[in-house]
């Protein structure tokens, strides 16, 4: 199963572009700050993702503002430049 499920900051978003099937997309940036537990030992995680969204979902990210929070869904997908994983977003709950 490829599922994500990350709590992050909203910190840029390119120009609303369309796929050659006519389909919203964005491009987007997503950070990630929080503190787990490693075998057992706190651990500092931060980190920044790129990701994409297409469809129907772009309105929802639209409508927030650079700085938001919220609990972005989706699955992890190579770039298309084949550097890295992008997460692809299907699903947007801002945080209230």
């Amino acid at each position: 199963m490829n599922r994500l499920v990350l709590s992050a900051t909203l910190v840029q978003r390119a120009a609303l572009r369309y796929t050659p099937a006519g389909l919203p997309a964005l491009d987007l940036s997503l950070k990630h700050e929080s503190e787990v537990s490693e075998d057992g030992q706190p651990r500092k995680v931060s980190m920044e993702m790129r990701a994409v969204a297409i469809g129907g979902v772009t309105r929802s990210l639209l409508a927030l503002e650079l700085g938001a929070t919220g609990l972005y869904a989706g699955f992890l997908a190579g770039s298309r430049n084949g550097r890295g994983l992008r997460l692809h977003i299907t699903s947007v709950e801002p945080a209230g």
